[in-house]
């Protein structure tokens, strides 16, 4: 499975940098007040890639913390509410081997 993971990852970046290799050309961006910047197409697709998948990647870092800190709070408040009485009881000891047991009536 890994092998092909590695492979899809390998043949977008070559489809990345084909497309990039075609597509170098500076674009004009209009901005506020008249300003115009120019910027290469790859290097703005990229700028607004990251505009859009940054924000949603730091959304789903904050909630998964925020859930590892309530299940550790709701782990611990678990544990608490069990009490000593959870852990448990020890089994009694083995008779020693040269000790001889009592055999039932009847049994022998």
């Amino acid at each position: 499975m890994q092998v092909l993971r590695t492979l899809f990852w390998v043949l977008l970046a070559v489809v990345a940098v084909v497309f990039a290799v075609n597509n170098w050309t500076v674009v004009p961006v209009r901005l506020w007040a008249g300003l115009t910047a120019e910027i290469m197409l790859p290097a703005l697709l990229a700028i607004v890639f990251l505009a859009g998948w940054l924000p949603t990647w730091l959304l789903l870092r904050a909630s998964r913390w925020r859930m590892k800190s309530r299940l550790t709070a709701s782990e611990r408040q678990l544990a608490e509410l069990r009490g000593p009485s959870a852990e448990p009881t020890p089994l009694p000891a083995p008779a020693p081997s040269g000790v001889p047991t009592a055999v039932p009536p009847g049994v022998a």
